[in-house]
């Protein structure tokens, strides 16, 4: 690049994305003249789905933005709760987010997840055809044009990342309606409606059942019914404080 200089400070959240010397106040960067902001933006790192307000010189304005010499650019992370305009907020998650997927579905959020690698355009083309925000902590992904809307998980443990998601998108939690194993929406059910797919032993010790309505799957309060219960307790809780 041979075009304009600007000075560009990065928010302090968002210093994970950029090389330890752009963290800390405004440090020049020479552009081309015709590229965008946000364009600017994602060629040091950080991609667009975690950037709130674009500030050039005191003033708002979009990724599309041509920068000027001079300018200074304050980068701001994403404001939480964060509101995704133009569709339900629902999910779509990458296959190195199983647990985080299966916790989402135990708290009722609309949660799709990709069980194999099907590849990054294929998982930006579903996130844009179901109008899904797409979670990863792949940058790379989340760096495509085509996604409807994306979000970077910041930590590799299951507890933070459900606290985190939680956090920043504030979604409905409706705990026990959807299956863990493939979103479907769960409904009241026999023990005689299930008994083809629980074993004898739980039959006997059970009588409140559900099931899923698109795989056929069937619940109960079992062994870990308290660990799970825990999760969503604490995942209530959160929202209450909150609010």
């Amino acid at each position: 690049m041979n075009g304009p200089e600007i000075h560009v400070e990065f928010a302090p959240e968002l210093g994970m994305f950029v090389p330890p010397a752009r963290r800390t106040g405004a440090t020049a960067v020479v552009t081309d003249g015709v590229s965008t902001l946000g364009h600017v933006v994602e060629s040091l790192g950080v991609p667009l789905t975690e950037v709130g307000v674009l500030d050039v010189d005191g003033r708002e304005v979009a990724p599309s933005h041509i920068p000027a010499a001079d300018e200074h650019v304050t980068v701001r992370a994403v404001t939480r709760p964060q509101h995704v305009p133009g569709a339900p907020l629902r999910f779509l998650l990458d296959v190195h987010l199983g647990t985080l997927a299966r916790r989402l579905r135990l708290l009722g959020v609309d949660t799709a997840y990709e069980s194999t690698d099907i590849g990054d355009p294929a998982l930006a083309a579903r996130s844009a055809a179901e109008k899904r925000v797409m979670l990863s902590r792949d940058r790379g992904l989340l760096h495509r044009r085509e996604l409807w809307a994306g979000a970077f998980v910041y930590s590799t443990r299951p507890e933070d990342q459900l606290r985190d998601i939680l956090g920043r998108f504030a979604p409905e939690l409706k705990p026990w309606t959807r299956c863990t194993a493939c979103n479907g929406l769960l409904k009241e059910a026999t023990k005689e409606q299930v008994a083809d797919r629980i074993e004898h032993g739980t039959q006997q010790s059970y009588d409140v059942f559900a099931q899923c309505e698109q795989c056929g799957r069937a619940y109960w309060k079992g062994a870990h019914h308290d660990k799970l219960e825990a999760i969503v307790e604490q995942a209530m809780n959160m929202g209450t404080q909150e609010s």
